[in-house]
This record gives structure tokens, C-alpha cells and sequence, in this order.
């Protein structure tokens, strides 16, 4: 029987959406697990349940500033960053500086204690893509300076810090470009099109699309997402390559609406808006790579993990504090020590 070695692993991003699920996986495998966050857009709720054990340690910090941690560390996911157009545009520059100055000081302590660092970075590198579906070598089709740059730009920037330590030698760096995920744990108003729907449903609201919803998105569940996570952590030798995850399923967004309303029993009716600026039009993921490296694809099917996020977010919507983060529309812009901008 092969034996597992337990690790003593680092989460910065640890009580969001995806890091709360990371974590879970992680201590189910018997490993010792130090979440790192600073619950500006996470909540405590999704990590209540390990808060007690032994092996999880909180520590509540913004990686814009550095960090120091005395037990060794042997990995580092580094999740830390808004990752929903109303969350990541509330501050930009903060956004900013969380993928870069915070990358950084991320990477700086992987190389203190020798440990592997996994980033994860985004679909949105490719922009408004020009090739579909998308591969890693495609360079993207991304305003520089547009509303969304703060985010998509700052994960690009990250993702170069993480390849100049891979190539210098200062850092055992792999870089996951992450597609549209859902799941359990999705805020209620983070503005993603799948929490959307559901709690719109669900509260009898009008569906918004916004454009004429022929858009298309690949949606991945969560727990199929994590696993792809921990794998390309694990793969040996890293590739030095960037890696998609997603599922390469395909729908438009007047589909996916279409689907939750036959799912929830609601009065809902579907709305339409205008489009954002620089919103994409096509976005799924060429997965060769993660098949061929990681052996990685996903297993679930989008109607299942609907069905389970629907189930969670209908017993969420009973909850108190739940309900108080579904009707907050802004978040508190937080400035990153020594960084004044007019000012």
C-alpha cells in the first residue's frame, strides 16, 4: 500500500470559495494545514468546521504584507485575490497588489522554506479570446487598462513572477489557469453568473443576462476543480508550463438560465442588460495538457453540480448572516501599507 507523506501546507486564500474546499481536501488527506486570509471577500462560515482541529491553524492576514510562518512549510497555494468583477473592481488597486506584491512576498517565502508554490491564475489571461477554445500558448486578447485589468492583468504579472523563480531557481513555481468554477460557498452577491441565477431563482427575482445571452462559459465544479489542484501541486517533474482547468463543456448563458429555471420552482423570468465592457464572448478551456500531465479531467456534470449548489444555496438563504452578505453590494477599500494613491 502506498503510503502518503503529510505535509505541512500553506493556503493564502484559505476561507474563500475555492481555498475553503482546498482545505477540506487537503486535511482529509492527513495533512497539517495553515489557512491564511483576510476575509475581505471570504467568510469564517466556510471554514468553521476544521477551526477546532489540530492540524489547522488560522491566521488572518492580508499578503500584501509580508509573512512570516516558523514551522516548516513543504507547499504554498496561493489563492489570495477577488476573484468576481463587483469584488475585484470594489478597490482595483488593491486587486492589483494582491497578485503582485502579494505573489511576491508569497514567493519569497516559499523560497525560505524551500517549498513547492502553486498560483492560481485565471481564464481571464486570455481576455476576450480570439482563439477557441483556448490553449496555454495562446498569449490573449486582453485590454491593459480597461475596468477588468486589475484582475487580469495582475494575474498575468503574476504568473511571470512565478516563472522568473522557476527559471532563476529560487522557487519550485506551477501556475493553474482557472476557469469559470461553482459550487457550495459561492457568495451570494460576488456577481458570478452561476450564484446569480440561483439566488435570483430562488428569491423569485428576474434572471439578469446581461447581453442577448449568447454568450458561452464552461462551468466546472468545485470539487473537480480541487482535485486538478492538488495534482498539478504534486506532479513530478514540474513541466514549467502553465495548466488549464476547466471543464471543457460549452453553454451559452440563455442556456444555463434556462436550466435553473426548470430546476427551481420560482416565478422568476429572464431580464436583459447591457453587456459589461470587455465581458468575453467565448470562453472554454483546451485541456490536453491537464490530461496529458495530470491525468486530470473533470467527472462532474453540470445538471449534478447544479443540483448540489442549488440545494446549498437554498438552506444558505435561511441563514441570517448569509442573507446580510447577499444584500451587500460594496466592499471597504483596503490599501496595502506604504501604497498612497492620490493621496
Amino acid at each position: 500500500m502506498r503510503q502518503v507523506i503529510k505535509k505541512n501546507i500553506l493556503v493564502a486564500g484559505g476561507a474563500g470559495f475555492v481555498g475553503s474546499h482546498l482545505c477540506d481536501a487537503l486535511m482529509a488527506g492527513g495533512h497539517r494545514v495553515v489557512c491564511v486570509d483576510s476575509f475581505l471577500t471570504s467568510s469564517p462560515d466556510n471554514i468553521k468546521s476544521l477551526q477546532n482541529h489540530p492540524n489547522f491553524t488560522l491566521i488572518e492576514h492580508d499578503i500584501c504584507e509580508e509573512l512570516e510562518i516558523a514551522e516548516p512549510l513543504h507547499q504554498i497555494y496561493n489563492l489570495a485575490c477577488p476573484a468576481s468583477p463587483p469584488f475585484y473592481q470594489a478597490d482595483p488597486i488593491h486587486t492589483m497588489m494582491t497578485s503582485v506584491a502579494g505573489t511576491g512576498n508569497l514567493l519569497k517565502l516559499a523560497e525560505r522554506h524551500g517549498a513547492s508554490f502553486l498560483q492560481a491564475s485565471t481564464s481571464e489571461v486570455y481576455g476576450d479570446p480570439e482563439e477557441h477554445p483556448q490553449q496555454e500558448d495562446y498569449w490573449g486578447h486582453v485590454n491593459c487598462i480597461g475596468p477588468r485589468a486589475c484582475y487580469d492583468e495582475g494575474k498575468r504579472a503574476a504568473e511571470a513572477l512565478c516563472f522568473d523563480s522557476l527559471r532563476a531557481g529560487s522557487v519550485d513555481a506551477r501556475v493553474v489557469r482557472i476557469f469559470n468554477t461553482y459550487g457550495p460557498r459561492m457568495q451570494p452577491n460576488d456577481g458570478r453568473i452561476v450564484s446569480n441565477f440561483i439566488v435570483q431563482a430562488l428569491q423569485h427575482e428576474p434572471l439578469t443576462i446581461y447581453g442577448d445571452g449568447s454568450q458561452t462559459r464552461s462551468f466546472c465544479y468545485v470539487s473537480d476543480l480541487v482535485e486538478g489542484l492538488i495534482r498539478s501541486m504534486n506532479v513530478q517533474p514540474n513541466a514549467g508550463l502553465p495548466i488549464n482547468l476547466g471543464n471543457p463543456g460549452e453553454f451559452t448563458v440563455k442556456e444555463l438560465a434556462h436550466m435553473i429555471l426548470e430546476m427551481v420552482p420560482t416565478n422568476s423570468s429572464i431580464v436583459y442588460r447591457p453587456l459589461p465592457t470587455d465581458d468575453p464572448q467565448r470562453r472554454r478551456p483546451d485541456i490536453a495538457r491537464a490530461k496529458q500531465l495530470l491525468s486530470w479531467e473533470p467527472k462532474v456534470p453540470l445538471a449534478e453540480g447544479l443540483d448540489y449548489t442549488i440545494t446549498w444555496f437554498r438552506q444558505a438563504l435561511h441563514e441570517p448572516q448569509f442573507i446580510q452578505r447577499a444584500r451587500r453590494k460594496t466592499l471597504p477599500i483596503r490599501r496595502p501599507t506604504g501604497l498612497s494613491i492620490g493621496a
